[in-house]
């Protein structure tokens, strides 16, 4: 009798222990995971006269904001003489595409339109000179991520002397000269406007200096000094 009634203490205890397993595994069970969708971020459409036979020619534009800036601008192929200008093409020692890629930059890119429209002689001129060339391509960059609106205003350049930009949307002047064909176009780290005009990095806008005179700020100009930066480093 001893031993039977052992036996079903034994069992009703293994029973109880089994009979409680479920409760344990559901209070310490770990919470569903949850799953989040990551906003999709629209893509502006780029702005300018221009525009239309840049989406003919590159249907898939919205696509280039995921690359990174050397590869964008080498995929416009109304910009490939400047392209070239900034990648070596134009002369091996001259390649500033690995600073560009380091942006945040807005990157003034003239057509081939424009290269074209050069003095006679100008652009064999900068093949056969890094230092202008260098300087040339930097002028055409300066820190920042700007859109049609907000891109007005004086801008130091990577070269070192100063943009003018006027007017917004499609209507963006730079150095009162240079009209917009079509911009911003997005890559990962820079905004790319299209321009019908070469910039010459020898004429720029006087200098905007800000000036102190009692309690409030003005600002006055003076003359831009040139400057050439070296042809494997940009100045600013």
């Amino acid at each position: 009798m001893k031993t039977r009634t052992k036996t079903l203490g034994v069992a009703a205890a293994v029973a109880a222990i089994t009979a409680s397993l479920p409760l344990a595994v559901t209070a310490y069970a770990d919470p569903a995971p949850t799953t989040t969708t990551a906003p999709v971020v629209e893509i502006p459409d780029p702005q300018g006269s221009g525009c239309d036979n840049f989406k003919k020619a590159m249907p898939d534009w919205k696509s280039l904001a995921d690359l990174p800036t050397g590869k964008v601008l080498a995929s416009i192929p109304d910009i490939s003489t400047f392209n070239a200008a900034l990648s070596g093409g134009l002369n091996p020692s001259v390649n500033i595409v690995p600073v560009l890629d380091n942006g945040p930059y807005v990157i003034f890119a003239p057509t081939n339109d424009a290269f074209a429209a050069l003095e006679p002689g100008k652009l064999d001129a900068l093949k056969a000179d890094p230092a202008a060339l260098t300087s040339l391509d930097y002028y055409h960059a300066f820190l920042g991520l700007l859109g049609p609106d907000d891109v007005k205003g004086q801008r130091p350049t990577q070269q070192g002397a100063e943009v003018k930009v006027t007017g917004k949307g499609g209507d963006i002047k730079v150095n009162d000269t240079a009209k917009l064909v079509c911009g911003p176009i997005q890559a990962q780290n820079a905004r790319i406007y299209l321009i019908d005009t070469v910039l010459d990095p020898n004429s720029p806008p006087e200098a905007l200096v800000p000036t102190v005179s009692g309690t409030s700020t003005t600002t006055t100009t003076k003359p831009a000094e040139s400057a050439t930066p070296a042809a494997d480093a940009p100045i600013g």
